[in-house]
């Protein structure tokens, strides 16, 4: 009841369908993984990137290649 937590699952990434991406602000540098559907522009905010462990674990979690990222400002 109290403290118990459901784990989340991760939703899959569709390589076909969406493109993984780091938003970047150019005021504050703050950092933002996720996808982006490349049809409607729209873009799914998964992560905050504090540092490079964050997107380690991003790059982990979905079995996504660093290369394959793009960034936005």
């Amino acid at each position: 009841m109290f403290g118990r937590r459901k784990k989340q699952t991760e939703a899959p990434y569709d390589k076909g369908g969406k493109i993984p991406v780091i938003r970047s602000s150019i005021c504050t540098g703050e950092q933002v993984a996720g996808f982006k559907d490349p049809v409607s522009g729209k873009f799914e905010e998964l992560m905050l990137l504090r540092d490079g462990r964050d997107l380690q674990e991003f790059l982990r979690r979905y079995q996504v290649v660093e290369a394959d990222v793009k960034r936005e400002w």
